[in-house]
């Protein structure tokens, strides 16, 4: 057996310092990556790593010469001494899970710690819409106001809200639109009647929950399953009264589908926090548009959010280094080669899942099961 090792953690950047502090007792050595550095300084850090804290936005993860250190297939491949790899917030799609199962790779999230931060924000977008703040914003600062009454809006109460994704951010929202007496639906694959009507939702289709709600929300990652989910089908099966909002991933709707849906009038409005490319070109076509309200991915940026999420990213890379299973493990089946190639690199075997033998579940060997399952549950 190897001599037990100091574990390696590289991280691009911590949503606060505090997990810096909590990290730096020198038990675990940490390395920045640099994103402005040549991409070989990259390489040569990611080479030596036990652990990557990867950037969760694609914007954030480019570097010069159009490098990318998203934690795909090929970065896994190079990475023969990686452990393990998490993301700091719910979303988990800048993680190849397949490719890191197969390579022995135990693979984390971190949903939770935002989910209060990006369900008050889905609620402001949905205020604003309905009471169309942005739009009088704009015509007050353009000195075009004329009849009032062309700003009239509506209101919340007693109307049909409908999410999709009853997780931790959905289950939030909810809550909190409560004392507008709202009738809420949830499309949720992996939630029983018993759980959704704990949570006082009604579990519907995707397709009754498009043509019965007022605003539909997106909540959910983005994953293989959720990819594309809202198509040119799904807006025309909306109400042309409905109003369209996302705080999930840009490419679990199709952007052009939107921008049509919006100028036809086949929908009310949209109110969108993310885009396919981020940050969105300023010459973007729903951005021209006036029944839009848009926000640059900035649903989860809390003073307090940052503050909790970076707690939990701190402890849960405690929890991977002393050989304990992480709370939040996207592909539990990977726990058997996982333990042998932890023990051959630090030196010591990590527990076995859940205090029992390891040995892969039969329901469940497949990466794809485990995330198709968790792209409804951030």
């Amino acid at each position: 057996m190897a001599s037990r090792r100091r574990p390696r953690l590289v991280f691009e950047r911590w949503t606060d310092p505090v997990a810096g502090e909590i990290l730096g007792g020198g038990e675990i050595e940490l390395v920045r990556l640099d994103l402005t550095a040549p991409p070989a300084e990259g390489w040569a850090a990611l080479q030596s790593a036990h652990g990557y804290q990867v950037a969760t936005r694609t914007d954030v993860a480019k570097v010069v010469d159009g490098t990318q250190w998203l934690a795909d297939r090929n970065l896994v491949q190079r990475c023969d001494q990686l452990l393990a790899v998490c993301s700091a917030g719910a979303g988990y799609d800048v993680i190849d899970v397949a490719a890191c199962t197969e390579a022995g790779i135990a693979v984390c999230n971190n949903s939770g710690p935002g989910a209060e931060a990006v369900a008050e924000h889905a609620l402001g977008l949905m205020l604003d819409l309905a009471k169309k703040i942005t739009v009088a914003d704009r015509v007050l600062r353009r000195g075009a106001l004329g009849d009032r009454l062309a700003l009239r809006g509506s209101q919340l109460q007693h109307k049909t809200l409908g999410v999709v994704g009853l997780g931790a951010i959905g289950s939030r929202l909810v809550q909190l639109c409560a004392p507008f007496d709202m009738e809420v639906l949830a499309f949720d694959p992996y939630v029983d009647e018993e759980t959704a009507k704990a949570r006082g939702v009604q579990l519907v289709s995707l397709d009754e929950l498009l043509q019965r709600a007022d605003f539909v929300q997106l909540t959910c990652p983005l994953t293989a399953e959720t990819e594309g989910l809202i198509g040119r089908a799904e807006f025309a099966a909306m109400k042309p009264t409905a109003f369209f909002i996302t705080t999930a991933r840009g490419p679990v709707h199709d952007e052009a589908a939107l921008y049509d849906a919006l100028v036809s009038g086949r929908i009310a409005g949209a109110g969108l926090d993310v885009f396919h490319d981020e940050p969105p070109r300023a010459d973007n076509p729903l951005l021209s548009l006036d029944n839009v309200v848009a926000t640059p991915h900035t649903a989860g940026i809390t003073v307090e959010a940052a503050r909790d999420i970076a707690v939990a990213t701190a402890a849960q890379w405690q929890t991977i280094f002393a050989g304990r299973v992480p709370p939040r493990l996207l592909n539990p089946e990977v726990w058997p080669r996982y333990r042998e190639r932890f023990e051959r690199i630090l030196g010591f075997a990590p527990e076995p899942l859940d205090g029992r033998p390891d040995r892969p579940s039969p329901e469940n060997t497949t990466s794809r099961k485990t995330a198709e399952k968790e792209a409804f549950t951030r």
